[in-house]
């Protein structure tokens, strides 16, 4: 399974068969920690199509709201609906329990405009 984040601090893990990609989405540990205590998720509902770089999901914290944007385009699979009863799951686990959505991908080339978890890295210090 393959890691990946975007300049937004969305991440997108990727699970690959012979039919098709889909992946789980949710936002880094540092965009939570710059959020502050979320305190609502609203999340696109399953067989929402999203696009690249467009607002995908809402979250809200006690400092701001702020738009989580889709790493690929394609079709939303499932929703997390934990996330509606706790929203602070994305404080506590924002890179596992805290995911916001599942997608079909509908172009996986998408993929190589993303970077691994080492570019991250870099990214991070750089800001």
């Amino acid at each position: 399974m393959a890691f990946y984040f975007t300049r937004d601090h969305e991440w997108i893990s990727v699970n690959a068969t012979v039919d098709d990609v889909t992946a789980t989405v949710g936002i880094s540990d540092y965009a939570q920690a710059q959020l502050g205590d979320v305190v609502f998720v609203e999340v696109p509902p399953a067989g929402t199509m999203v696009e690249k770089g467009k607002e995908a999901a809402v979250v809200e914290s006690v400092k701001a709201a702020s738009d989580v944007y889709a790493p690929v385009s394609g079709e939303v699979i499932e929703a997390n609906a934990a996330l509606e009863a706790d929203p602070s799951l994305v404080n506590t686990a924002p890179e596992s329990d805290g995911w916001f959505f599942k997608v079909k991908l509908s172009d996986a080339g998408q993929l190589d405009s993303l970077m691994d978890a080492d570019a991250y890295k870099v990214y991070l210090e750089g800001l």
